[in-house]
């Protein structure tokens, strides 16, 4: 195939997406792998955005999405990168995934050492790819794992606590017992109340997208919520926690709020606050991934898909961005669609916008 026939089957691409493309094999930026390919047509090879080889002329490059696209227009893959071969974060992330399937198969949580064996690494490496890849330390991965599965087992009111803590994994009650607030956030019993004893201090203030509700558990902020309607967002805090104990913020609870209120309307201050995330190990996840997403950016949801090594996750990640209960905070109003069309948004696009707007102009 020749230089002019190559060119007609290069897929058409917007000026700024390709100058963004270029920038990032300019860089050689790794998070651009597998996004897309680019072909050299002096060479006739076509490469991932990070292959080592020496840099080609902007003019003779071209870009694709699939390897496909590349090898259709005529171009042979690239024998340094070996971009139609899987990438060195594909095989991290296909480690990571049979990591978390032996964890969660498992009827003691496995040692680090014995972890990193099975894959033929140190534990170092093995632990900093693990927690790169899922945002959760294997530890941390293996007890939201066995969190989730006491939670599925009170579900059930014929199953007894005692029973539900040995079946997740646990080898005693008192083990449990001493975890349980870094597990699950409150006893298993008072989980099973629907929150029953817990005690979850709150107040409603006004900031630049209406009323914002701003609730404390023991161990952080478990709710940070927008709406219209003061009332609306107690009854909101009420279904969440249907027995806790609901307090009134006193004097210095109010500072935190005025604190939220101002991080609200000056995003790029900075909030320094303990969080209470309750959530599945693929939402925690998934809003480890959310804040991590700089003021001022945004990312689409197969992007966070991708960081969390489960590419083909795209609905379920929306679904984790639609759990959650601390706006801002976890800021899932940074996720858009892949064509960088706003999406829906738990308290309101308008108001995703307008966080979005706030945050552009502040840089």
């Amino acid at each position: 195939m020749n230089r002019a026939t190559q060119q007609q089957h290069a897929p058409s691409a917007t000026a700024p997406q390709e100058d963004a493309r270029w920038r990032a094999v300019s860089s050689r930026d790794a998070r651009a792998d597998g996004t897309f390919f680019y072909a050299v047509r002096t060479t006739g090879v076509y490469c991932r955005p990070t292959c080592p080889s020496r840099r080609a002329r902007r003019e003779n490059v071209s870009f694709f999405e699939t390897c496909e696209q590349a090898e259709a227009a005529g171009y042979r893959p690239c024998r340094r990168c070996a971009p139609d071969a899987a990438s060195q974060a594909e095989r991290n992330a296909a480690m990571v995934r049979e990591a978390c399937c032996l964890i969660e198969a498992a009827d003691e949580p496995p040692k680090l050492d014995a972890l990193a064996t099975a894959f033929g690494l140190s534990p170092f490496h093995f632990h900093r790819r693990f927690k790169a890849i899922t945002g959760l330390t294997p530890k941390a991965w293996s007890a939201a794992h066995r969190a989730r599965k006491v939670r599925e087992a009170l579900a059930d009111p014929r199953a007894s606590v005692t029973q539900a803590i040995y079946d997740a994994g646990f080898n005693s009650n008192s083990r449990f017992y001493e975890k349980s607030g870094e597990v699950m956030g409150m006893t298993p019993t008072a989980f099973r109340n629907g929150g029953r004893s817990a005690r979850i201090r709150f107040a409603v203030g006004e900031c630049s997208l209406g009323a914002v509700l701003v609730a404390c558990s023991d161990r952080g902020v478990c709710a940070i919520l927008l709406g219209d309607d003061p009332d609306a967002l107690a009854r909101e805090l009420q279904d969440r926690f249907p027995n806790a104990d609901l307090v009134g913020g006193d004097a210095g609870f109010e500072q935190l709020v005025a604190k939220v209120v101002g991080f609200v309307d000056a995003p790029r201050t900075g909030l320094d606050l303990p969080l209470d995330l309750r959530g599945t190990a693929f939402q925690q996840r998934v809003w480890q991934a959310l804040r991590d997403i700089p003021a001022g950016q945004t990312v689409s949801y197969a992007e966070i898909a991708r960081r969390i090594g489960a590419p083909h996750s795209v609905r379920a990640v929306g679904q984790a961005c639609g759990a959650n209960a601390i706006a801002v905070a976890i800021p899932c109003h940074r996720v858009v669609r892949h064509d960088g069309a706003l999406a829906g948004y738990r308290w309101g696009v308008e108001r995703k916008r307008t966080l979005l707007e706030k945050e552009a102009s502040a840089e």
